[in-house]
């Protein structure tokens, strides 16, 4: 179905005062930007993360900055990877955690991104903050329309990452980080075959 008859669809809805506002997840620029022209789009849903950057070069973040738009990313500590708390010991069950079906979560691709936790891991040290932190923080620090929503079950977790708010990184540190992820390769997909086929991704 063309994404214009669904958003004329969401349109009509939010004129009847059953649907307040209008999202899209896992959309390309060119979705967004097609929605966006029936009815003003609120916010776009994706995966992006400090090891996940997709969103700064397929336009997406851009056309969302544009149109004033509001950015949720998902994954924002790399599904869990980013909080230092899993290594190639870790065992994810596949009938319960999707992650086990994800080339990102192989033993070998766990094992080679270890360079992007570790250089968190650095700098979270000089900040007295964990990993998660300064990934929630890089975040929150790129655009003011972006907020990230991590998830977890645990209350410590929750708690953690709520203390993401107290760090604010500056310019300087903004820079520092990129400039050490980008001599970094990032290795494996970032979800399973089935589900980049239903992802967006068209120009």
């Amino acid at each position: 179905m063309p994404i214009e008859d669904v958003a004329g669809a969401v349109k009509d809805l939010i004129r009847q005062g059953k649907v307040l506002h209008f999202g899209l997840s896992e959309a390309s620029a060119k979705t967004i930007r097609r929605a966006h022209a029936v009815h003003p789009v609120a916010a776009v849903q994706t995966e992006y993360s400090f090891m996940e950057r997709d969103p700064e070069r397929n336009g997406v973040l851009h056309a969302c900055e544009e149109l004033g738009i509001g950015f949720v990313p998902w994954g924002p500590v790399g599904m869990g990877y980013l909080t230092g708390k899993i290594d190639v010991n870790t065992k994810l069950d596949p009938k319960t955690d999707l992650r086990a079906g994800f080339d990102r979560f192989s033993p070998e691709n766990i094992a080679a991104n270890l360079p992007v936790v570790n250089l968190l891991t650095r700098f979270a040290a000089t900040k007295n903050a964990t990993p998660a932190q300064i990934a929630l923080a890089w975040l929150m620090a790129r655009k003011p329309f972006i907020v990230p929503i991590p998830g977890t079950r645990n209350k410590d977790h929750l708690l953690e990452n709520l203390g993401a708010n107290d760090l604010q990184l500056t310019p300087a540190d903004l820079n520092e980080l990129d400039a050490e992820f980008f001599k970094i390769k990032v290795e494996g997909g970032r979800m399973n075959e089935m589900q980049m086929r239903a992802a967006d991704q068209g120009a």
